[in-house]
């Protein structure tokens, strides 16, 4: 499967589709599912969430030319925000030549917190629970034979102790449970409570919150690129300039939490389209994330950008990456069902690395543009169709009024009603 698509960009959204469905052996359902409107039923969502009264639709878009650990990749995008899809791809058009994007990852391990209370002894209370932790692993796995049987379950405990905090002494142990290809929330939180009452068996204290963590720091996914400075050149910078500019603006990101921010919202940008597209919980993602930042004692950035030896330029991203193939919406919803067949991954670890490797490539089309033109140049030309469309424009109109904008380097919503006026009274 070849992920470039020939002037996919100037293509309607039927003939994208037709194109995909060349690639992707998509039933005719599918097809039908993506193009047309109501692809959740009513009924289906009334099922997922409460108070259900109607379905919210995004822009379903597809990034092309994507070539991940050898493999060409269609990346399903579901976003509003203009320039995310299309930067996305021309960077993974100037990796594809170089290998692309590499990624990898480390089990699907994710943690179970049980928060104890009320000890006078909480350094003994961690050595008590340690002394029984097999016992304890063994009771959180007979509540899931079935992942067990896949291979999964409780691996080990760790025990954390903080002697001092405003509710006194607190001891919280942590279950490690390998969740296989779920996100793993409902397994992990039923072990947390399985094993509450033995837990007050061997410590004497208190067990009050026994929930999962977010920060899934020991379920990360990694990706990496390596680009020569040749062919990062534009018309007005040459590639070693570019090369050192995106290297100062990670450098910049590195030291300042303020720049950081934005930053690490750059690289969600495209990470997070790809998880609300096969409905994954977009949200566990960008906490883990977020926290995972300030792993070294302050927020800085996600990714790190430097030279090689030669002079190339490296980027490297490491991240939780707590997603799943089963459960939730990842079945339920007909859409997140379509884009794990287009990505056609068989673990959930193969959609964490994908999503990694748009992170990665999300971040360095941001640290690109900053670090030459300025952000807002590209993005105000893709965001100009926006202004056309909330003007009134339709069909034709679209790209006519967004061209005249761009090309008097305007964009206002005022200046596209007063150009489809023209349009208009000019007959066309």
């Amino acid at each position: 499967m070849d992920s470039r698509i020939a002037d996919f960009r100037s293509l309607s959204p039927a003939e994208r589709l037709a194109a995909i469905a060349e690639r992707v052996p998509l039933t005719r359902q599918e097809q039908q599912q993506i193009a047309e409107p109501g692809a959740l039923p009513l009924d289906v969502a009334n099922g997922m969430i409460e108070n259900v009264i109607g379905r919210f639709e995004l822009p379903y878009a597809i990034a092309s030319n994507f070539t991940i650990n050898g493999r060409d990749v269609l990346i399903p995008m579901a976003v509003e925000e203009p320039s995310v899809v299309a930067a996305a791809s021309y960077m993974a058009k100037i990796a594809r030549p170089h290998g692309g994007f590499q990624a990898c990852s480390t089990g699907p391990i994710m943690r179970a917190q049980v928060q104890i209370l009320g000890l006078s002894d909480p350094d003994g209370a961690r050595i008590a629970l340690l002394l029984r932790r097999q016992e304890l692993i063994d009771l959180a796995n007979s509540r899931d034979a079935t992942l067990v049987s896949l291979g999964g379950g409780c691996r080990d405990i760790e025990v954390h102790v903080f002697p001092q905090t405003a509710s006194g002494p607190m001891v919280v142990v942590h279950l490690l449970v390998d969740v296989r290809d779920a996100m793993g929330a409902n397994t992990v939180n039923t072990m947390a409570e399985a094993v509450a009452g033995l837990v007050e068996e061997i410590t004497g204290g208190k067990v009050r919150l026994r929930i999962l963590s977010n920060l899934a720091d020991l379920r990360l996914a990694c990706a990496r690129v390596q680009i020569p400075v040749a062919s990062l050149g534009t018309a007005d910078f040459s590639g070693e300039d570019v090369a050192q500019g995106i290297v100062d603006a990670c450098e910049f990101a590195r030291v300042d939490p303020y720049r950081a921010a934005t930053h690490n919202k750059g690289i969600m940008n495209g990470i997070d389209p790809v998880i609300v597209a096969t409905g994954n919980d977009w949200r566990a993602v960008e906490a883990g994330a977020h926290a995972y930042a300030t792993r070294h004692g302050r927020y800085t950035s996600l990714t790190s950008w430097e030279q090689s030896a030669r002079g190339d330029l490296v980027g490297t991203l490491e991240i939780p990456m707590p997603v799943g193939l089963v459960g939730g919406a990842t079945k339920t919803h007909p859409m997140a069902r379509a884009s794990l067949k287009i990505l056609d991954v068989r673990h959930a670890s193969e959609l964490g690395e994908i999503a990694a490797a748009v992170g990665l490539a999300q971040n360095m089309a941001a640290l690109r543009a900053l670090s030459t033109e300025g952000i807002q140049r590209g993005h105000m030309a893709l965001h100009a169709r926006n202004i056309a469309v909330a003007a009134g424009a339709q069909g034709a109109d679209i790209d006519w009024v967004a061209a005249h904008m761009v090309q008097a380097g305007d964009v206002r919503s005022d200046l596209a009603t007063q150009l489809l006026k023209e349009r208009a009274s000019s007959g066309h």
